[in-house]
């Protein structure tokens, strides 16, 4: 008997959908049949695989008003606010319009006589185990630049989000993609270390927490697989005494609280120079206020449940660790009625007299609490904001270029923003340091990663 995988929703905590796991017979008929179709398709030309890639984009976004409200179901992000289609399209759309270059031999012509290049190779099977924050995109990052590059595809959604992986391979089947170049899986925990330990995968990309990046590592100990880990985050925010305040305020309680806080390089603790503390503060709570906690199916909510109850527990964990600390929360619950322990809705929160020692400063929440700490110096903010094992992004909120790219150097960061948050930029690419984890996507780096460079050096007179 197989396992089964259920998915059950924030809204109501009803199972929403629930899918038989893969048993190891059925895995290998997936890795046979992706193997199986790799060939053929890594010598379909570049045109026809970025044709096909752009497609199955299309037919995504023609199920956009249903995914929507699936969306809402599955992991509790209000209707409100449309989806995932921008960005999908954004990202995929840019990645094909690079990807000639960025895949073109690299070729040599500083010895006469030879010919010499360097060709980029697809890696082979390219597995991807997708997150359920933003799960179109995320998954997208990976899925669609290893198409491009010559990959071929195993999907494996999180169970929070099973339906994506579904819309995905009806996408993708739309489009009238070769048999075995996509496929979409669902798997359990040890079904899926045991594909990564066979062998099989010759790539993995996987966006979700620390734990299960070194879960993942361990799997694929000796099978010599490449990996691109996008992990924990703490992104820091530094608000400069010259800083647009009211600009400011509104992009980050915005960068705090979308999503419930449940964004990869979402704002997750701000630094504010001690001129401006004060009405930065002011502001951030005035507009946190507004949010409205609800039902995400209703048009008027703002700000939606937690994906799972237990992602809610351990925010408010920390929340009451910090007042007991001496931290001060500003926004009075009981006008968030739908606030209720032991359920996924969790009002957003903003915490001052916060310091480092506090576990809501230093590790990750991924909900909707923030804490604002006063600073005299961007010296000052530099220490703090390194002071944490991640580095996904950081942001300064300046009118000073020069001075954000002099902190940006010496900040543990894989992007720094500059009055901007919690974005992806497809040109540049996507990537972390320390516990955030290891390789990259998007950008020309992130085709790099999905190939393997091999050298031609032909002598053409002996």
């Amino acid at each position: 008997m197989s396992d089964t995988i259920k998915l059950i929703s924030p809204v109501d905590g009803s199972v929403y959908a629930e899918r038989a796991a893969l048993d190891a017979v059925a895995v290998e008929r997936v890795v046979t049949a992706a193997r199986t179709a790799q060939t053929g398709w890594a010598a379909t030309p570049l045109a026809t695989r970025i044709d096909y890639c752009l497609k199955a984009l299309d037919a995504l976004l023609a199920m956009n008003d249903d995914i929507v409200t699936e969306l809402a179901w599955q992991m509790g992000r209000p209707v409100r606010y449309g989806g995932e289609k921008g960005g999908l399209a954004e990202r995929t759309r840019y990645m094909a319009s690079i990807a000639e270059t960025a895949l073109a031999n690299i070729e040599r012509h500083d010895r006469p006589g030879f010919k010499r290049y360097l060709k980029m190779e697809p890696l082979g099977i390219v597995m991807v185990i997708a997150p359920w924050n933003y799960p179109y995109m995320t998954a997208g990052n990976a899925i669609f630049p290893a198409l491009m590059a010559g990959n071929v595809v195993i999907l494996k959604h999180a169970a929070q989000t099973l339906l994506v992986g579904e819309r995905y391979a009806a996408a993708f089947e739309k489009a009238g993609l070769p048999k075995g170049v996509f496929q979409n899986i669902v798997l359990t925990h040890e079904g899926t270390e045991a594909l990564l330990g066979s062998g099989a995968i010759d790539h993995v990309n996987f966006t979700g927490s620390v734990a299960g990046g070194k879960a993942i590592e361990r799997a694929l100990a000796g099978t010599f697989a490449t990996m691109g880990l996008e992990l924990g985050g703490k992104d820091p925010a530094l608000v400069r005494a010259d800083a647009d305040l009211d600009y400011a305020i509104a992009n980050l309680v915005d960068g705090a609280f979308f999503n419930s806080g449940q964004c990869c390089c979402g704002i997750e603790r701000i630094y504010v120079h001690e001129s401006r503390y004060d009405a930065f503060v002011d502001g951030f709570v005035a507009l946190t206020r507004d949010y409205k906690l609800g039902n995400p199916l209703d048009p008027d909510t703002t700000i939606g449940p937690m994906a799972q109850t237990r992602f809610a527990t351990w925010v408010r964990e920390q929340t009451e660790e910090a007042i007991r600390k001496g931290a001060r929360a500003h926004i009075d619950l009981s006008a968030f009625p739908m606030d209720k322990a032991g359920t996924p809705y969790l009002a957003p929160q903003v915490l001052t007299n916060v310091n480092h020692q506090m576990s809501v400063m230093r590790e990750e929440s991924f909900g909707p609490v923030v804490g604002i700490m006063k600073v005299k110096d961007d010296a000052e903010a530099i220490q703090l904001m390194n002071d944490s094992p991640y580095g996904l992004t950081a942001s300064i909120w300046t009118e000073d270029a020069e001075a954000a790219e002099t902190i940006g150097h010496q900040i543990d960061t894989g992007t720094v923003f500059m009055n901007r948050c919690d974005y992806v930029d497809p040109g540049l690419v996507w990537t972390g340091v320390k516990d955030t984890g290891k390789g990259a996507a998007l950008s020309e780096i992130g085709f790099a990663n999905l190939t393997r460079p091999k050298s031609y050096h032909l002598r053409l007179e002996h």
